[in-house]
């Protein structure tokens, strides 16, 4: 520990004042980490003048940051430290050309073109290609069969390649290839104007519009030293339960379709409705988008909307208690829930899965927690009774987290109004040479938005973590030994973002 700066969520420290290991120091400290009971926040590579340096963001009970220099070749953090390092070191070495020699698994995360301008690690000059072409892993034997399916799916959904090793209807090995989506978000976030910020971090995720900006805006405001007040803590507080609240349902719904239980299917989608419909009371629209800016936020919550969201909490959480017992009551479903996609706690901590996937499997972290923002420390934390890894576990952590939800919103519209102040629109002064990390418990679970400023205080480097990039690794472990016909239960008792991951 030593070796490490402890930090706070949201708290601004000068570069200089990160420690600088020489990297057999930086591999050492890592893998100790993670090799007792820690996790990985963030690992990315920037440039520091003609040399590239790693910056880790690292976490237990507390949060620490360090870094370290390397050359365009440097030890595998994988193959020392184990599986939390796999998906960051594939994207370094596809960001910046960087190669992390013994990595057990390289391979391309989203075919963007490297930073460095030089060629890279994968044979390519600028690291462009077309999704999944490159050899996929494959199982030999007489009775194995492969099975692919995507990138072009049926309905309205993005793109993704899952590419199925089976024996009959056993699933040996699913490997799982993104990246179809080429957007460039963390570029584009270090190049355009400031008060574009909130609204392409709203996109990174349409479903996670709130959890994205609100880590914007608080590292924006925490650069810039802007003060935020009690009564935009609130607002922003309930905007990201309701946010919470809608996709469980939706995810509850889609999971009784799955099943062909097709009554809580419609109830579950109607309920879902009405929640997005108390985002579109609070700013005029039904994702939260609008609502949350640096300083605060755009739109005050008056009496008419905290009678109305007060009022429609009383209805419906009767309502959706009465359906959840009607979807967990049903024996064919708990046929199809229980034991099916089981990932063990022991693989849950390996990969590092955060959210309900991972409190599903019990690892108790909640970024609301552990590290707090807004109004969350005077508020109660959440339970999990059912714990066992599988589609059933996921489920019942959805169901328990809206109820929690719900009661805390209550909590939040039973405290005194505060007055609401009006925030500036305009361009803030960050501070230079500086970093920040924000971390928020997002439906999905943690999101995490890493900014460095240069020596004039311009945005030198912006790394956006998903939740999804953690746990679409745990999908694949899912299916393992799964019949092949329980992927889309499995899928969806994950549902993990695509455009969050592909960026």
């Amino acid at each position: 520990m030593d070796s490490l700066l402890r930090i706070d969520n949201g708290q601004v420290i000068e570069r200089q004042r990160i420690p600088l290991l020489d990297f057999p120091r930086f591999l050492r400290v890592m893998t100790d980490f993670v090799h007792y009971n820690g996790y990985i926040v963030q690992l990315f590579a920037y440039p520091q003048g003609e040399r590239m340096r790693l910056l880790a963001v690292l976490r237990n009970s507390n949060l620490f940051v360090v870094e370290t220099e390397v050359e365009q070749e440097f030890p595998s953090l994988t193959l020392l430290g184990g599986a939390k390092f796999h998906l960051f070191e594939r994207e370094i070495a596809e960001q910046y050309g960087l190669h992390p020699a013994g990595h057990p698994w390289l391979k391309m995360v989203r075919y963007h073109a490297n930073a460095s301008g030089r060629p890279d690690v994968f044979g390519n000059d600028y690291c462009i290609d077309i999704p999944g072409n490159y050899d996929y892993f494959r199982v030999e034997g007489e009775s194995i069969h492969e099975v692919g399916v995507g990138p072009v799916h049926a309905g309205i959904i993005e793109p993704g390649h899952f590419r199925f090793q089976c024996a009959g209807e056993e699933v040996l090995h699913l490997e799982i290839q993104l990246g179809y989506q080429h957007r460039g978000v963390e570029h584009l976030l270090t190049t355009v104007p400031q008060k574009r910020l909130p609204v392409l971090c709203e996109a990174i995720a349409g479903d996670t519009a709130i959890g994205h900006n609100l880590c914007c805006c608080q590292a924006i405001e925490a650069l810039a030293g802007l003060a935020v007040g009690p009564e935009a803590r609130t607002v922003r507080t309930i905007a990201l339960e309701l946010e919470r609240i809608a996709n469980h349902l939706g995810d509850l719904g889609a999971l009784s379709g799955d099943v062909a239980f097709n009554p809580p299917a419609a109830y579950f989608g109607r309920i879902r409705g009405e929640f997005l419909n108390l985002l579109l009371t609070l700013c005029g629209n039904r994702f939260g988008k609008g609502l949350v800016r640096p300083g605060g936020i755009t739109q005050a919550m008056g009496a008419e909307q905290r009678r109305i969201v007060r009022a429609k909490i009383k209805e419906l959480r009767g309502e959706i208690a009465h359906v959840c017992d009607l979807l967990f009551s049903a024996h064919t479903v708990l046929a199809r829930f229980e034991y099916t996609g089981t990932v063990s706690r022991a693989i849950a901590d390996q990969l590092g899965l955060v959210g309900y996937c991972g409190r599903a499997s019990g690892l108790e972290y909640d970024v609301r927690e552990f590290f707090p923002t807004e109004r969350y420390e005077g508020l109660p934390a959440n339970t999990n009774r059912v714990t066992n890894g599988d589609v059933y576990s996921r489920a019942m952590v959805r169901r328990e987290e809206i109820m929690h939800s719900l009661a805390l919103i209550e909590l939040l519209l039973g405290a005194p109004e505060e007055g609401h102040e009006p925030i500036s629109t305009g361009a803030h002064r960050l501070a230079p040479a500086s970093f920040v990390v924000t971390l928020n418990e997002g439906w999905r679970g943690e999101v995490s938005h890493c900014l460095l400023t240069d020596d004039h205080g311009g945005l030198l480097r912006y790394k956006v973590k998903d939740p999804s990039f953690h746990n679409w690794t745990g999908l694949a472990m899912a299916l393992r030994n799964q019949a092949i016909s329980d992927f889309p239960l499995c899928n969806k008792s994950f549902n993990l973002s695509y455009c969050g991951f592909d960026l």
